[in-house]
């Protein structure tokens, strides 16, 4: 198979959500599944125990930035930002997390904009008054001297060509898979989906596997969404995540990776059940010499899971050096 074809594969998906969270269909075997780790799930017995609820109230997704049930338009709130009156610090670092990460709790964070060349998402932009623009890596932050050098000149190129107006939108806007930790970087609403024997996420036409309670395979093909295995630890739902592939970026810097590439992510439901706290640390000794991660919150939203149509009408008519939409050279059923 193709990967253009793996990647139209992965994201087809048309599902129900029931009360709970119980899936009506599992995805069938036209997904691309670790082998030995779906064979483990099937193995392994399931001893009912109290976890947390990410898939409550059928149909209601997590939505990234500032938090939209907590945001009444009797307070003065459009979109994402207040109306009038200078920028509230609050309100521009709920902005940040629109579409980015938020620093780790500790350790090293992510690669990040600076101020020679701040980085205006769509909420941001409205808050400052100033236009949307393009993601340029700060080379100077400590995030960036955790890098190893070849992944350095990667970035510069990068940067380079975004300060001339060329490449600079991300894979996900290109309709590209995202991997693993990138698609919490995206904006558009996640889904889980929960079973006993595994959890599904599901995203702007994007979908994870992640089979619980298992370990994983000896040696798991490199894939967009490598192999997920999770458990449960109190409140919180751990996904440990190998065997990815490197056509992706860890972030929408475009920083490179190795498919050494090893992720721990953390999903912990907070404030009620309102909001999903999002954490993820990552490893790879292929391109940083000391583990780093990030934050992103999620918080209740509504609205229905819609068809995504991401590569209709997203050429790159401006000619401004945009990644192509993926295609694939003939229906892969």
């Amino acid at each position: 198979m193709s990967n253009l074809a793996a990647a139209g594969q992965q994201s087809k998906f048309r599902t129900r959500l029931l009360a709970g969270g119980v899936l009506a269909g599992l995805i069938g075997a036209a997904m691309l599944l670790p082998a030995v780790a779906a064979d483990s799930a099937k193995k392994q017995p399931y001893t009912p125990v109290a976890v947390p609820d990410f898939s409550k109230d059928p149909g209601v997704p997590l939505a990234g930035g500032v938090p939209p049930l907590m945001l009444p338009a009797a307070q003065g709130w459009t979109g994402y930002v207040r109306k009038g009156g200078p920028p509230d610090p609050t309100d521009y670092a709920h902005a940040r997390t629109f579409n980015e990460w938020a620093a780790p709790l500790s350790g090293i964070g992510p690669i990040s904009d600076g101020p020679a060349h701040p980085f205006y998402n769509n909420s941001v932009a409205t808050q400052v008054s100033q236009p949307s623009n393009y993601r340029v890596a700060d080379l100077t932050s400590e995030a960036a001297k955790n890098l190893q050098p070849w992944a350095i000149e990667a970035l510069k190129k990068q940067n380079a060509l975004v300060l001339k107006e060329r490449n600079g939108e991300t894979r996900q806007a290109r309709c590209w898979e995202t991997g693993v930790p990138d698609i919490h970087e995206a904006p558009q609403s996640l889904y889980f989906i929960q079973t006993p024997k595994e959890v599904v996420m599901y995203q702007g036409g994007r979908v994870r596997h992640i089979f619980m309670n298992v370990p994983h395979s000896k040696n798991p093909e490199p894939s967009w969404y490598g192999e997920s295995v999770g458990h449960y630890e109190g409140d919180t739902l751990v996904v440990d995540t190998i065997g990815l592939n490197d056509k992706t970026f860890v972030d929408g810097f475009r920083t490179p990776h190795t498919t050494k590439l090893h992720v721990v992510e953390r999903f912990r439901v907070v404030d009620g059940g309102k909001a999903v706290d999002i954490s993820w640390t990552a490893d790879d000794p292929g391109l940083a010499y000391k583990p780093w991660g990030a934050r992103r919150p999620r918080y209740r939203a509504n609205g229905a899971m819609d068809e995504d149509t991401c590569a209709a009408n997203n050429g790159d008519r401006f000619n401004l050096g945009f990644d192509p939409v993926p295609e694939a050279a003939k229906p892969d059923f």
